[in-house]
């Protein structure tokens, strides 16, 4: 077990390169299973969740190879069970990526209920009723078992009853090695969604709808390998802007997708944080004066996510930890997560002004004086917004549990330290 121990109050300055996209690069690595040829990938952040589900590909008889830091070569030419180790199933949600795949390729999966945050129900039904649509038989007892009818899965069309991000991506990589047009309705259209979409377009499939709610997917009985680069993680790349809002620094992140940043950098903008695009880097300027912007006829302020193209969920947390030093008030209103914002008691404890409304709701007045703290993460967000506390509070601040923060965000202690922050890794 390991902690952070951080001394706040050093504005974060220089240029920072996001890493690959966390939710990009897992559905990339379960896509391996589609094909008996390789696939590498790169820009692959190496956090827990990726070492995790590496190790369960390699479970399954999957060939796995780092051939530099960042870059993986995979082959699954030999799979030797369709059925989920529950021990490696168990330590993160995206384990049940893999059951698209096993499912379409070799006619069956068992899988145990994925693990991963715990911040509210996260449901499956979108998942096996996409394997239903398909043709699949799916049973629960305890574990959850998954067969192809004779003949394999059927392309359809069907309409997903909520735009399930990893639902979306199982249903693109089953329908992806079923001949024939599949049709979904209704699903994700992240930015980590399309970059699979990519992939699996570069693999053989055609794909037609890519980045809206309608997909058209135009699958073969075999794919072939490629080469891929994951896309760099809007997540994090609003995470730093964060960092640099709160500590006044001046920061250049590099080599961002900007189409990705538009809601995010319209949100963070109402909170009075103002960034600029040179090219493919986004620029914060630092000693900004934060203040909120207030609606039309000088009605409170409301930030609120939802599926894309609103704001990420992901970001709850973040821009959370940033309205804390904005001068105003805000509601956040967190509506797809009923534990998301469980965590704001740890802010509270820091000094931040935070009435939890109930598990959806948190109204944020600013701007407040932050003082260390010793805390634990809960989840990966949570963790990140009290490491942006911890760096713009007074005082030292130890944060626990960092596990839950490495299984998002690359060598983060690492990079914030080239940025200027005052942060060590001991241990706990």
């Amino acid at each position: 077990m390991e902690k952070f121990v951080i001394e706040g109050g050093v504005p974060l300055t220089g240029t920072v390169v996001p890493a690959g996209n966390k939710n990009a690069a897992l559905p990339l690595l379960a896509a391996s299973l589609l094909t008996d040829e390789e696939v590498v990938l790169h820009n692959v952040p190496r956090i827990r969740d990726v070492e995790a589900l590496v190790e369960l590909l390699v479970d399954l008889g999957v060939k796995a190879h780092w051939r530099d830091e960042n870059t993986i070569a995979l082959r699954a030419d030999a799979v030797s069970k369709t059925e989920v180790d529950p021990e490696l199933g168990e330590r993160i949600r995206a384990s049940f990526l893999v059951a698209g795949p096993l499912l379409a390729r070799f006619g069956s999966a068992v899988m145990c209920s994925p693990g991963g945050d715990v911040i509210g129900r996260r449901r499956l039904d979108p998942h096996l009723d996409a394997f239903r649509a398909l043709g699949a038989e799916v049973s629960y007892d305890g574990d959850i078992s998954m067969s192809a009818p004779d003949g394999g899965l059927q392309a359809c069309d069907f309409f997903m009853d909520e735009p399930s991000v990893m639902g979306t991506e199982n249903a693109l990589m089953a329908a992806a090695v079923t001949p024939g047009s599949t049709t979904i309705r209704n699903a994700a259209s992240e930015p980590h969604v399309q970059d699979l979409a990519r992939m699996l377009v570069k693999m053989g499939a055609a794909i037609e709808g890519i980045g809206s709610n309608v997909m058209q997917v135009h699958g073969l009985s075999r794919l072939r390998g490629t080469e891929h680069s994951v896309s760099p993680d809007h997540i994090e790349i609003g995470s730093f802007m964060a960092l640099a809002g709160v500590t006044g620094g001046e920061l250049r992140i590099k080599n961002c997708v900007i189409d990705d940043l538009r809601m995010i950098r319209l949100v963070f903008e109402r909170l009075g944080l103002r960034s600029e695009i040179d090219g493919d880097d986004v620029v914060v300027p630092g000693e900004q004066k934060l203040v909120m912007a207030r609606d039309a006829g000088g009605y409170q302020m409301k930030i609120e996510d939802g599926p894309w193209p609103a704001f990420p969920a992901d970001l709850t947390s973040i821009v959370l930890a940033l309205a804390t030093q904005s001068e105003g008030t805000v509601l956040i209103f967190e509506k797809m997560f009923e534990n998301r914002l469980v965590f704001t008691d740890k802010l509270v404890v820091m000094g931040a002004n935070i009435i939890l409304c109930d598990p959806h709701r948190a109204v944020i007045s600013g701007p407040a004086r932050l003082r260390g703290a010793r805390v634990e993460s809960p989840d990966i967000r949570a963790g990140m917004a009290m490491l942006i506390a911890a760096l713009c509070a007074h005082g030292t601040s130890q944060i626990g549990n960092i596990r839950q923060i490495d299984r998002g965000y690359e060598r983060i202690d690492e990079r914030l330290r080239a940025l200027g922050a005052r942060i060590e890794r001991v241990p706990a």
